[in-house]
Formats: structure tokens, sequence, C-alpha cells
């Protein structure tokens, strides 16, 4: 007997010739290549849908193809096929992971007789629905079964796991495996003995909500009596039967247990950890006991609240539990990480945190993490593209205990000051979650984990970003300060608001009822417990936790400023005293004593005119380049090297060049500084590539002029080291500074540790619009000098595009500006110094700060030589002083000069612009 004759005597007997049928004898007699690539137009009434898979009979109670044929595995399932009303077109798949083990070669199944072929295809619509009925009614479906649009059958994390285990898979996207519950399994369970309608008549009391007692009382009272209710005989026999199917009844087989809402992961609401997870669940009977668990969690506290809050309806969202196989990130690492950055909706970076042992810790905010940036387009050209990185404490790590589940221990020092992941490994996850938000077309949130034992990298959840990816980009919101006060603690900033009122520190949840609407919430970490008072808080702070803690996700997704990882906040900060809370300064969090007197200021950026300048930026914070750089802007015209030198490394390269003979007190203040750096000078080098290349990836790929270090010798003396080797000058404004400095002999060395990190950011990281600009050049031989050490550095003008541009702000510069343009490609006006040495006034002396005025004619002078020499050279001439920021008519008339770029503080950006606009119209 051929194979052909039993498949036509199959097809032959009409209501025989069901699509499950026809699939698991085409397996049997090696049709399954024709099967993948069969498509015909047929009947109305006959359609295929080829992108799910099969159905309950083929999971809760898979039917083995496996003594039709040897070669099938009995784990293989045929493709589900479901009725469409879209399409007429109907087709039969195989699932490609089948094909890729057991090739069939599609000339083989030409071999067959058209009326065999024809037959093949062709199912009535009855069989189709009963299909879709049996799946929408199936109790467990494993992972790879699924994908994004069955998140009303299982919930939004096993949707989406599903998702990337069958969509990502080419795309170097590992994601373990498992199984999931479903909606149906559950609401048959909440249908036992009435219990679903007695929860909906307890949630419909309005007390509820507004009492944080009777909200506590409520929940605790259904979750008891949900895991008092025993599970339907098939929802229990079915999770035993795919717990089997996956570990071979291996009791020892590690399973991570969570949540999987139908209401969750959604674009516009995360409800990232109402319900509970459970790690390290190991055997059938504490897989039935935590399942039962996480179905009882959908009535937390926190899930109650937060669902009402958003108008969910309670009993219309339904949970699944999501099975997944652990990874061993115990003996390794996890994480968290976002394809975009969490406090500026700044699209062009992804942001990972990372720390020891299992991801908990970082969710939770019990861990202070690692930090890292990688920059999108020098990723994706195969640059090294992390722009950031922040070293955190890393004081615990969760790992598996002994009986089961997890505990927390602390690091050993070595781990501390080690980062939990390479450099190699942050390109490697930045990559996977690139392609994560190019699959699904939009910014994700995603936690990773890495195994301890093998090294090898894993996604194991993702979820729409609901927060920053839905801030308006053209409205600008802006918070200051108007006035100072004493800083009481210091932490990271979430968020960029400023927030006042009373501190309440409370120590555990169960103090909840003791916090006031608009007071400052204080503890040592939050967890989803707190969220029905977070609500009501002006402010957060917290001892414990990164960016992508709890308290930094919620305060976000409630638009609260909050400081995280304040270490002693709980200490530092007084029950009843009035605070101010500000995370509108960069990345630092400020908690000030007493409630300060701030603005809130609002632009609209949609209607801006053309105007015939650029408009750059001054900007130097590395911290807040993401949020400035999304101002309309030409590029950053001014960004100062010292800032970074300054603020982020505060060390003088001197001490480090010579670390082995400075006193021992400094050393020990350097090593504590420059921890998880190879060594001193490198930590130097490395700080100044992160934060020049943080202010390149900002306006990328338009220019950005980087100052090279103006320091004065009282300011290099300031930095650690650094009165061991400064002068004392009687007048440094005007003493041993710029390129001074560079080209002489006590310095020079120095100097090039700035041209190392600068070469790096252009050529290793592929941030090649940074150019250069030289500070304070007295002469011309000095022009010379310094292009000759940067050319014996690798920077030579000219030379990979690289420009160099000249900061006129001397008199000589003036009187020699086309001599000097022999040297340069360019002017960058420094009108701060060019004013006070026109004028010959020390413009930090009140005595005489009156007189200094850029606008004075003989200022205006200098300048209009300037610009006219620039101009006849056909080179750049652009303006970074502070007097077109503070003046819009000075402004103006550079403007009529023909000045081709006004570098402005970013706050002077709209209204300079529009005020120019305006002197057009006139």
């Amino acid at each position: 007997m051929t194979p052909l004759r039993p498949v036509r005597s199959v097809l032959k007997m009409r209501k025989l010739a069901t699509p499950q049928i026809i699939a698991m004898l085409a397996l049997s007699f090696g049709l399954a290549g024709t099967l993948h690539i069969i498509s015909q137009r047929s009947s109305p009434s006959a359609h295929v849908e080829p992108t799910h898979l099969l159905g309950s009979n083929f999971i809760a109670n898979p039917m083995s193809v496996h003594s039709l044929n040897p070669l099938i595995p009995s784990t293989a399932y045929a493709s589900r096929v479901k009725s469409m009303s879209s399409s007429s077109s109907s087709a039969f798949l195989v699932p490609k992971r089948l094909l890729q083990r057991h090739p069939i070669s599609q000339s083989g199944a030409k071999s067959f007789h058209p009326s065999v072929r024809h037959r093949m295809r062709v199912h009535s619509t009855a069989a189709a629905e009963d299909v879709s009925v049996a799946r929408e009614t199936a109790f467990c479906i494993p992972l790879e079964d699924l994908s994004n649009n069955d998140v009303e059958l299982v919930g939004g994390k096993s949707a989406s796991l599903g998702e990337m285990i069958s969509g990502l898979a080419s795309a170097d996207v590992p994601v373990p495996g498992g199984f999931s519950t479903t909606a149906h399994a559950y609401r048959i369970f909440l249908a036992q003995s009435g219990l679903a309608d007695e929860i909906d008549e307890l949630l419909q009391d309005p007390e509820v909500y507004a009492n944080v007692r009777k909200l506590q009382d409520t929940g605790r009272y259904i979750r008891e009596k949900i895991l008092n209710t025993p599970f339907p005989p098939q929802l229990e026999e079915d999770l035993i039967k795919q717990w089997e199917a996956v570990t071979g009844g291996d009791e020892n087989a590690a399973f991570a247990v969570r949540s999987s809402a139908t209401a969750e992961d959604l674009p516009d609401a995360s409800f990232a950890g109402q319900q509970e997870t459970y790690l390290n669940v190991r055997g059938k009977d504490e897989l039935l006991k935590k399942v039962h668990q996480v179905f009882a969690s959908l009535f937390t506290d926190r899930a109650i609240s937060y669902r009402h809050d958003r108008d969910f309806d309670h009993n219309k969202v339904a949970l699944a539990a999501t099975i997944q196989k652990m990874v061993r990130s115990e003996t390794g690492s996890s994480g968290v990480m976002f394809s975009l950055d969490t406090e500026t909706g700044f699209k062009n970076v992804v942001f990972i945190t990372s720390a020891w042992g299992l991801g908990e810790t970082v969710v939770g905010g019990t861990v202070n993490p690692d930090e890292f940036y990688v920059f999108k387009p020098t990723l994706e050209q195969g640059k090294d593209a992390v722009i950031g990185r922040t070293l955190g404490s890393k004081k615990v790590k969760m790992v598996y205990s002994e009986e089961g589940g997890s505990k927390i221990v602390d690091t050993d020092e070595e781990e501390r000051i080690r980062w939990s992941i390479t450099d190699d490994e942050v390109a490697e996850l930045a990559k996977m979650a690139v392609s994560i938000e190019k699959h699904y077309g939009f910014p994700v949130d995603v936690e990773w984990a890495k195994d301890g034992d093998t090294g090898k990298l894993y996604i194991v959840q993702a979820r729409p970003e609901t927060v920053a990816s839905r801030k308006k980009s053209n409205v600008k919101e802006e918070y200051r300060l108007k006035e100072r006060g004493e800083i009481l603690s210091t932490g990271r900033a979430v968020g960029n608001k400023i927030g006042a009122g009373k501190v309440r520190i409370l120590k555990d949840v169960d103090e909840m009822d003791r916090f006031e609407e608009g007071e400052v919430l204080v503890a040592d970490m939050t967890d989803p417990d707190w969220e029905p008072i977070m609500k009501k808080a002006a402010a957060i702070v917290t001892n414990k936790g990164g960016r992508t803690c709890h308290a930094a996700i919620i305060a976000r997704e409630l638009g609260i400023p909050a400081v995280v990882g304040a270490n002693d906040a709980t200490v530092k900060l007084k029950d009843g005293d009035e605070v101010t809370v500000v995370c509108s300064e960069g990345d630092a969090g400020l908690v000030f004593e007493k409630r300060l007197e701030f603005e809130r200021k609002v632009e609209d950026l949609t209607q801006l005119p053309d105007i015939p300048v650029k408009i750059m930026l001054n900007l130097a914070n590395p911290s807040r380049a993401f949020e400035y750089g999304q101002l309309p802007n030409s590029g950053i015209g001014l960004a100062r090297l010292e800032f970074v030198i300054n603020n982020v490394i505060g060390i003088h390269p001197r001490a480090l060049l010579n670390f082995d003979k400075i006193p021992q007190d400094t050393r020990n203040r350097i090593l504590e500084k420059s921890k998880g750096y190879p060594d001193p000078v490198s930590f130097y080098v490395e700080k100044i590539a992160e934060g020049v290349a943080s202010l390149a990836a900002s306006v990328y790929p338009k220019r950005i002029i980087v100052r090279l270090s103006d320091f004065k010798s009282n300011e290099y003396k300031s930095l650690i080291g650094g009165p061991l080797f400064e002068p004392d000058e009687e007048n440094p404004m005007i003493g041993f500074r710029g390129a001074g400095r560079y080209a002489d002999e006590a310095f020079r060395d120095c100097f090039e540790l700035e041209l190392m990190a600068i070469k790096k950011v252009r050529e290793e990281m592929g941030l090649t619009n940074v150019e250069i600009m030289v500070p304070f050049v007295r002469t011309l031989d000095m022009a010379r000098e310094v292009n000759e050490i940067m050319a014996q550095n690798g920077l030579k003008r000219g030379e990979n595009g690289l420009k160099v541009q000249m900061m006129a702000e001397l008199p000589s510069n003036v009187f020699l500006a086309e001599e000097f343009l022999e040297y340069f490609d360019g002017f960058s006006i420094g009108s701060n110094d060019l004013t006070q040495l026109t004028l010959g006034l020390d413009r930090d002396s009140g005595l005489v700060a009156k007189f200094f005025d850029e606008r004075d004619p003989a200022v205006k002078k200098a300048l209009h030589t300037i610009i006219s020499a620039a101009k006849a050279k056909g080179k750049y001439v652009g303006i970074c002083g502070q007097g077109p920021s503070d003046f819009p008519d000075f402004a103006q008339w550079l403007m009529e000069q023909g000045i081709e770029s006004l570098s402005l503080n970013p706050d002077s950006v709209i209204p300079t612009w529009m005020h120019l606009a305006e002197s057009l119209d006139k």
C-alpha cells in the first residue's frame, strides 16, 4: 500500500476530513512541506489562518502523531486552524520549528496527484470553528503556541512571551519556554460557589477606595476565599500534564510563576508589579500552590486600587499564571532595560540596569544597581556604543533558597566594586531591546537575566513602556527653584519636577493609615503594596532603589517627583518637617530643608518660525543632555569639558598621573571615586569620554563643539590633589589657563588625557559630530603648537572630518583674526572674556560689575571685526557667551551682523527665538 492510498481514502470520507486529521496524516506520510507551502483560493466557507497554532485538543489533551511516524516527536503539534472572516485564502501551516528538525523536500510533495493536494486544502467552517472554540476553552497552553493576539486568552505577559518565542528567535532574542494557564480557567475557577459574584459585590462598596483600612480588610478577605477554594479537577490535571511535558517529571526543575492579567502590559497601563511573582518553584505540588497564590493576587490591595484608579472594571479583568523555566541568574546577574530614556523619553538610547542574582531586587528596589546607556545609531554601526555608566552599590542579591523559593543575602566587597555585566554583554542586551522594540513597533520595558553557569543572556519579560513614550514632544515643562536652602539628603532623581510638603516616615505598609494627602512619603523602599498612598504624595523619597525600581516606575506613572537610593533619608529627615524635593536639576535628586518657592513653566514648541540664524545650545551637564537635546536646536555650540572634570570626576589629572607619589589619604579618596575602572587614569579618560558622548548623542548627527578644559589655577586647586600641583596666582583670570597650559611641559601630559578621551568618542564610539574648540589662544605660535600636539595625539584637523574651532575672546584674536583663521576652521566667540578684556575689568569683581556690558560699542566693534573676518574666508562663526541669552536685543544685533549661530542657555532658546522672529516682522 503506497502512502498515497490511505490519504485518498480518508479524504473521501467527507465527515472525517477535518483540519486536525489532514494535518496529522500529512505529518505521518511526509506531507508537512506541502502543507507549509500550499495556498489556494477556496470557497468563502472554508478559511484557514496560518498564524496560530492548534487548540486545546492538541495542548491539554495532545493526540500523539509519534505512533504514525517515529520521526515526528510526540510533543510536536500540527498548526491550529481557525475561521477567518477577512480572507478567502486558505492554507495549512506546520510549526517551523518542526520543519527545521525534520525537513521535507517540496519536490516530494509535488509527486502527489493534484486532486489529493486540492482536497487537502479544503475544510468546513464548522470544523474550523470547533477548533477555535476548543482553544478558547483550554485550561493550559504552551508559551510557544501563543502570540500577541492572545492577550484576552492568556493575559499580557504570557502573550508577549509567546510572541517573542515565535517571532524573535531569528533575531537572537532567546526567551525561556514554559506554559500558561488561561483566562477561561480562571473564570471557571471563580464561578465555583458564586465566588465571582461575591467578589463583585464587595468591590462595589465606595468605602473600599476611600479608606485604606477598609481596602486592606476587603482584599485580605477575598484572597483568603480564593485560597480556600480548590481548583477545578481539569485545571489541576492540565497543570500537571503541562509540567510533566516540560520537565519530564524532574522535581528539581525550577520555574518562575508569574501573573499575566488580561488588562496587563498594555500601551497605556503597565500594571507592573500589581500581582505576585514566585521564583525557584520546584515540583508539581509547589507549582499548584503557587498558581493558586497567583490567582489570589489579582485582589491584592494595590491591584484593587490600581484598577479602580484607572477605571478598569474588576470583573472584566481575568488572570492567567505564566509558568516559565528559570534562568540560573542567582549565580549570574539580571535587571531591567528600557528602549528609551525613562526620565526624558529620549528615544535614541537603551537604558539598562543590572545587579547580581535574581532580578526581583532590581524591580523591587532593594538594591542600587549598575546603570548603562547605549546609543542606538552607533550600536547599529557596530561601534562601542556604551555612552554612560554608573556603578551601583549592589549591597545585596537574591539567590535560591535551599528549601525552595528565594532569599536575599549580602554581596561581598569584590562584587560591590565590580560591574555586574561586561560592556560586550551591555551591547548584546541593547541589541535585543532594539529588536524587541522594532518587532512590536513601540518602546518597551524588558526584564533580562544572565545564566551564571553558561554566561548566556535571556529575555524573561517584555511589555510596552507606558510613561516616557507618551510624553508630548511638542510641549516643554520646566520646574525651577527660586530660592535655595540646606540640602538634607541626596539620591537619584526620578522625573524633572519639584514637590514640597511635610515629611511622613513610614516603616512598613501597616502604617499607611498615618499618611495624609500632600505629604512627602519617606521609606526605606516601596513595593506595590504601597501604591494606595503613593498617589496621594507630593513627593517620594526612598533609601534604596535605582531608576527602574518600583518607587521610580510608579512615581513616573503618577507624575510625582521621587528621589531613590538616598541611603539614609529615613535618618536625616524628621517626621513632620517641611521639605522640598527637587528632581529638576539633572541626575541628582535633592531634598532641601523647608518649603521653598519654585516655579513651573510650560512652553509650546509646535509653531517656531524660520529665522536666518542657527540656534544652538550651551550645554555642559551630561545628565541634562537627553532632556535639553529635544529642544529645537542646530546642535551644541558650547560643551565645557571642565564641567565633567569638576562635577563627575573631581580629581586633578596630575594626581592621577603621579598616583604613586601622592599622600595615602589622597590616594584613598581617588580609589574610592574610581571604583569599577582598571586604574585611576582610565577612570579619568573614560568619564570624560562618557560625558562628551552623552552630550554628542543628545543632538546627533548635529554638530557639538566641545571646548577643551579652561580651568584657572584656583579652580584646578579645588579638585582632589589640586593643592599639590597648582601655583598661587594673583590674578588667575588672565594667568595659567587655556591653550597656555596645553603646550607647557607642566601640563602637557594632562592635556593629552583629554585628547585621548575625545579621540575615543570620535573613533571608537563613532560620534564624529564632535568638534573641538581651543580656548584662550593668546598668540599665533600658541595656535600652531596646540594643533601640533593634537595631531601627534591622533586628532589632526581635517582628518576623519575633524573640525577645530578657536574661542575668540582676546583682543589679540580680534587684531589678528585673519591670521588665526589659518590655524582653525572658524571662531566661536566667547563674549564674556572678550568683554572684560576689551573694557579692562574683572567680571568677578562686584566693584566694577556695573560696567560689564557686551553691548558696549567697543565690544560690538570687536565682534563685528571677528564676524566679518570669518565670513570673508567662508568659515564658521558663532557666539557662545552669556550675552545673547540675557539680552534679546543683543541677539538681534548679532543676527543682523550675519553671525551663523547663537548658542544659548536652554531656558533662553524659545524666548530668544520668538524675539528674533518678531523683529523680522517689524
